[in-house]
């Protein structure tokens, strides 16, 4: 199980976007597709607090909010942690 989750739908551009984001930079994450999954849209429903959009990221058990703020998160070095090449990033 990875630190991040990104909370999307199949046809979602800006989460395809979200999600090249954490691959370019090495990121490992899990995606749950609200779309295909009820129990996945009632656990969408509690972890966001009702959020009604797409992307909804989450990093380490707390939504941050969609692409915007995981860009933000990443320029303020909220994300150092997770990438492979950081001391006690997921690559070592």
């Amino acid at each position: 199980m990875n630190a991040v989750k990104v909370y999307s739908t199949g046809t979602c551009p800006i989460c395809v976007k979200a999600k090249a984001f954490l691959d370019k930079r090495g990121i490992g994450y899990d995606e749950v597709r609200i779309d295909l999954d009820r129990e996945a849209m009632k656990e969408f429903s509690v972890v966001t607090n009702g959020a009604r959009t797409v992307p909804q990221i989450v990093v380490d058990g707390t939504c941050i909010g969609g692409f915007t703020e995981l860009t933000e998160l990443d320029m303020d070095g909220g994300l150092d942690h997770l990438h492979p090449a950081s001391p006690g990033g997921q690559g070592g």
